[in-house]
């Protein structure tokens, strides 16, 4: 007798795919669905959970001798098929997209036996996973004694509820041992171009999110925005970034929601340990990055403390407004600039007047002012700093931004050593994720003498934040100020590689130059910085004259006359004066400004034992008494 042909259904949600007929029915009625996307449909069912790239799918679709435009074909029949079945790319429950990957189907699949003839399906339905994982010579056995039926037949009712992606996540989760990650730039979705400084910004602080967390390393933003766009695959990113896990998704939002989708991706090997979306009002913003952050330190079983844990738990509200003004000026203020960074106190203040409860703005206001722009008098400054870091600490003694705020005030404001080293040691501890602190932290260790403790900060800073100008450039100033000069050279020419146009690399680049001894490499270097500034190109001119008709000492001459007729219209750092008088062997003038400089707590003095230009004073009686005046060892 002539057996039936066996027809294949796949069934998922309220959909059953007929592999056999070509069809696409959702509760029994046909669901009209082109070949294209049918064959995509099918290719995704038969691969449940797993990742199917672009190029599979063309070789599914297409004969290799065809020409086709794969990207736009296949993004079509995606769409396709998500239309049909009432998906979308934002809030996938079938088909997500893996950017720069590919594609994978994210809801559990059972196949369903039926017969030709319309017998009913075979009572064995079975999750898809379930034949690969727990079937023996193709039969599951149940053994039928007593007391055991039931608990065998509820662990296969288990099974079969469960997609290999679940069980496959579970495996993953088992065997991940992951202590540090990087968090891809989050993908815009709303449509919007103007709103991607929102999604920065949601990446920006899903990173402090999970730097607090101190049994994991995180890479720092200003590192990963490099990869924002890329086409490199996630073991070539983890491998640049020396990570074992990356963490990329997206973020949508919609009138008063926000949407974020994000997974977790081992990546050697490369395995899919974890993906989630999470969905809050618009002012539960924080609430909702903390949510994605202890979901995924859930997933990859890091150590967290009580504490750490506690902090994670602990958010409110914020006003939607004052958060985006937020965002914009800590995107500000990582530019540096004084411009940048007068941007940056503008959108802290209209943050903070949106919002008078809102720590975090208060900590950025008072960065801006100890960090603003270098002509602005400290007496003005550091009281505003002072004020805004303790406002954020009331509001919130566990922010370790406004710690870090404080102990710079403390630092270069006050030259409170201990009370600056409280201060960055608290701010590390609740974020040791947190490059700012580490950054400063190191310059508070060199000024102090503890050269070794400051190289070590310097390195983490690096390894914190790989593709940063600013580590790069701050470990060339820490070889620089410990008179390492190949070693100076070497690091801000790795610097220039990431931005040639980098001031501050250019202009410790020319120091070292001058202090090793090469003048014309120094002079380039200053000639460049300034060109870049805009400086009258006569007033270059000049200045090079001016060192050849009588080297350093009269090119530096020029500039303090310069200073010296600026003083009188405007303020000028009295140290960068009592630089120049040093370098053109007036002692005298030079302990006079390094005294005014004492009085009037200019913050640029605290580096008096690490700037070389004062190599020339060190033996002056008048040197030392200035340090225990300051308080600083000698």
């Amino acid at each position: 007798m002539h057996s039936p042909a066996v027809s294949r259904i796949l069934r998922f949600g309220a959909f059953e795919a007929d592999l056999q007929a070509r069809e696409l029915r959702k509760q029994g009625m046909q669901i009209k669905l082109q070949e294209q996307p049918f064959q995509v449909l099918e290719f995704l069912l038969e691969h449940p959970g797993e990742i199917v790239t672009r190029e599979q799918l063309r070789q599914k679709l297409w004969p290799a001798d065809t020409f086709v435009d794969v990207d736009n074909s296949v993004n079509a029949a995606i769409n396709r098929l998500r239309e049909a079945l009432g998906d979308s790319a934002e809030s996938p429950r079938f088909v997500e997209t893996l950017p720069r990957r590919g594609y994978r189907f994210v809801a559990p699949v059972t196949e369903v036996k039926a017969t030709e003839s319309g017998s009913a399906p075979e009572s064995t339905q079975r999750a898809t996973f379930a034949l690969k994982e727990v079937r023996t010579g193709g039969r599951i056995k149940v053994r039928k004694s007593p007391g055991k039926l039931s608990v065998t037949l509820a662990l296969v009712t288990v099974l079969v509820g469960t997609s290999v992606w679940a069980w496959n996540t579970l495996r993953a989760r088992a065997s991940a041992h992951i202590t540090s990650l990087a968090v891809l730039p989050l993908e815009n979705l709303s449509g919007d171009s103007s709103q991607e400084f929102f999604a920065d910004g949601m990446t920006d602080e899903l990173i402090t999110d999970l730097a607090s967390i101190s049994s994991l390393r995180v890479i720092s933003r200003t590192s990963t925005a490099h990869y924002k766009g890329t086409k490199k695959t996630i073991p070539e990113i983890a491998r640049e970034l020396n990570v074992d896990a990356v963490v990329e998704g997206s973020v949508g939002r919609s009138a008063n929601k926000v949407r974020i989708r994000a997974q977790l991706v081992r990546a050697a090997p490369e395995e899919h340990l974890w993906a989630e979306s999470y969905e809050r009002d618009l002012p539960d913003v924080l609430a909702l990055q903390r949510d994605v952050a202890s979901a995924i330190a859930s997933q990859i079983k890091i150590k967290i403390t009580p504490e750490e844990r506690a902090r994670l738990a602990r958010v409110g509200p914020v006003d939607p407004d004052a958060y985006r003004l937020y965002v914009r000026g800590r995107l500000s203020f990582e530019n540096w600039t004084p411009d940048a960074v007068s941007l940056a106190r503008k959108n802290f203040q209209e943050a903070i007047a949106k919002d008078p409860n809102y720590a975090l703005a208060y900590a950025g206001l008072a960065d801006t002012y100890v960090f603003g722009n270098p002509n602005l008098d400290p007496k003005v400054a550091i009281p505003l700093a002072r004020a805004a870091a303790l406002k954020a600490l009331q509001l919130d003694d566990t922010l370790s931004d406004a710690h870090a705020a404080l102990a710079q005030v403390k630092f270069l404001g006050d030259w409170d050593w201990s009370g600056a080293e409280k201060e960055f040691r608290r701010a590390i501890d609740l974020n040791p994720g947190d490059t700012l602190a580490h950054h400063m932290y190191s310059h508070f260790v060199l000024y102090m003498g503890r050269t070794e403790e400051s190289l070590k900060e310097s390195e983490l800073y690096l390894r914190l934040d790989p593709l940063s100008v600013a580590a790069n450039n701050h470990l060339g100033y820490y070889y620089l100020a410990t008179g390492q000069y190949d070693l100076a050279i070497e690091q801000e020419h790795k610097t220039l590689q990431i931005d040639p146009n980098y001031h501050d690399a250019i202009h410790f680049l020319a120091e070292a130059y001058r202090h090793k001894g090469m003048p014309q490499e120094a002079l380039a270097q200053y000639e460049k910085r300034m060109a870049l500034e805009g400086t009258n190109p006569d007033w270059i001119r000049s200045l090079r004259r001016a060192h050849q008709a009588d080297g350093w000492r009269g090119y530096f001459r020029k500039i303090l006359a310069r200073d010296l007729e600026r003083a009188k219209r405007e303020y000028v750092v009295p140290s960068d004066i009592a630089d120049a008088y040093a370098l053109v062997g007036d002692k005298e003038q030079a302990f006079r400004y390094l005294d005014k400089a004492y009085a009037e707590r200019d913050i640029w003095i605290t580096w008096i034992k690490v700037e070389h230009d004062y190599d020339v004073l060190h033996s002056d009686p008048r040197y030392a008494d200035l340090l225990r005046r300051m308080g600083l060892p000698k």
